[in-house]
């Protein structure tokens, strides 16, 4: 198995999720990096810099990584799009400056490499459009339950779980009648209580009583690994259901602390720990 290099410091917790599971993907494969470049659209420079942080990966590699590999794709797509989006927004500022976003090498003439973008090639204007819609879609599918709706392994969340009453004005802004009150909707500055109590055996907070979500977007799912986070004496900066760097940083570190992998990616297992 290959060393990789490690990963630049400056590198967004949410692109260094997406360039860790694809390492593993290839690592898992046994392909190297020319055997990659041979099955896919993409040079072994190209893919080279995608899994050293030095690029982002196009949609389309993934995708393409994933089928090569026997891999269900779902999870990967959301993953991308939260970094597809991190990527947009750190480099918002040079938008004007050449984008060196990997293309695919076109039509194979046998082991010859396209390394550079093609004239003309550009991130999508749109691009902050379709992630939006992108993540809305999934979040309101198998991603984000929404209460009153089920969550992701059919369990009830938000009212249905028996949340309790929270008092206007209380949690930092907290103005609903109830925990969860419909459909999760972002509000700047809106911040959510945090009353864990063990029910059945497991913490829970009132949210959702998902144990297998897999957390990307926004929603009740990640408000309540916050509160977890928050009841553990792990700071996952404001309870708001955003996924951002801090509550990241705060996965990660349990994940440390549990023994599990510290990819900052919360799905069945750093679940079982959070609940524990």
């Amino acid at each position: 198995m290959p060393r990789w290099k490690e990963l630049p410091d400056s590198l967004d917790q949410r692109v260094r999720q997406l360039v860790v599971q694809l390492r593993r993907l290839k690592d898992r494969s046994g392909l190297s990096l020319t055997s990659l470049a041979a099955r896919t659209d993409y040079s072994r420079s190209s893919w080279e810099r995608c899994l050293n942080g030095k690029a982002l990966p196009p949609r389309h590699a993934v995708e393409q990584l994933a089928r090569i590999t026997g891999t269900e794709p779902t999870r990967l797509l959301v993953l991308y799009e939260v970094a597809e989006e991190a990527w947009r927004r750190r480099t918002a500022p040079a938008a004007d400056a050449e984008d060196d976003t990997p293309v695919p090498a076109g039509p194979r003439q046998g082991a010859e490499e396209r390394d550079g973008p093609r004239p003309g090639v550009s991130r999508p204007v749109a691009a902050a459009a379709v992630v939006a819609a992108a993540l809305a879609g999934l979040c309101a599918g198998w991603l984000t339950a929404a209460p009153g709706g089920g969550a992701d392994d059919g369990t009830a969340t938000g009212d249905a779980a028996g949340a309790p009453t929270a008092q206007p004005g209380s949690g930092g802004g907290a103005t609903s009648a109830r925990h969860g009150p419909g459909r999760y909707v972002f509000e700047p500055g809106k911040t959510y209580p945090c009353p864990v109590r063990r029910s059945g055996g497991a913490l829970a907070a009132g949210y959702s009583t998902t144990r297998t979500a897999v957390l990307a977007g926004p929603g009740w799912d990640v408000v309540e690994a916050q509160c977890l986070l928050k009841h553990r004496r792990i700071d996952p900066g404001t309870v708001d259901g955003i996924y951002g760097q801090r509550t990241i940083a705060a996965v990660t570190r349990l994940q440390k602390e549990a023994g599990l992998p510290a990819d900052g990616i919360v799905g069945p297992h750093t679940w079982r720990v959070l609940r524990g």
